[in-house]
């Protein structure tokens, strides 16, 4: 069977390396699964060539990150990447109003299943490469733009450490218990199906909040708003 893929996407310093690798150390005990992350092309190339690409240098980058992730993914059970075709295509947009890579980025990212859409709460980190945090807002807003008009799946998560990771894991178990179900129960984690049934025992279907901007009842956009009462409205976004 074709590979699990996870998307892990997000403005500069959002926290998608630290959580990728998190989750790779996380998800082979907890699922018994063959797991492979595949790390962030456009970095390496920015640290080997000493700088940032130019317009023209995009559309090789991003077809490298995908050939990448499908050599790990043709292996494995379970892939993580650590950014798609999406981000440097995004950024092309953003850099130098090149719009061209979006319709190849998308269909690239249309194999995977659920996108990790890092929050912005993270304090920012400079290291030599990143724009500056005056670019972390737009490019966040054009990311998620870009998910909900594409219509691609994708949930935020948010906080730092342990916290992050636990959301992470909540929005990717029940993609992780469908596989395990069909490959039987001698592949079954008891720690998997206890968070799937912990985490629908607290999101009950006639309480639970629905974002307009992703499928997560417990993004950033709830927290900034009061759950309705009961009978009542929905919170806006």
């Amino acid at each position: 069977m074709s590979a699990l893929r996870i998307a892990l996407l997000g403005a500069e310093s959002t926290g998608k390396s630290a959580l990728a690798r998190a989750l790779h150390e996380t998800l082979p005990s907890l699922t018994g699964l063959r797991v492979a992350r595949v790390d962030e092309y456009l970095r390496e190339w920015c640290e080997r060539e000493g700088r940032t690409p130019r317009a023209d240098e995009q559309r090789a980058i991003i077809e490298e990150q995908e050939r990448r992730a499908d050599a790990l993914a043709a292996s494995h059970e379970l892939l993580i990447a650590d950014t798609t075709a999406l981000m440097p295509a995004i950024y092309s947009e953003y850099l130098f109003a090149d719009s061209s890579l979006a319709a190849w980025a998308h269909q690239a990212h249309r194999r995977y299943h659920l996108s990790l859409l890092m929050g912005t709460d993270l304090p920012w980190v400079a290291d030599g490469m990143r724009d500056g945090p005056h670019a972390q807002a737009p490019v966040d807003r054009l990311l998620r733009r870009w998910l909900r008009e594409a219509g691609h799946a994708f949930v935020v998560v948010q906080g730092q450490g342990d916290s992050r990771l636990q959301q992470a894991l909540d929005a990717i178990t029940p993609l992780l218990a469908g596989i395990q179900h069909a490959q039987g129960p001698a592949r079954a984690s008891d720690g998997l199906f206890s968070r799937l049934m912990d985490r629908q025992s607290r999101l009950p279907g006639s309480t639970r909040w629905t974002c307009e901007l992703c499928d997560d009842p417990g993004c950033e956009h709830a927290l900034k708003t009061a759950p309705p009462a009961p009978g009542g409205n929905r919170p806006a976004s």
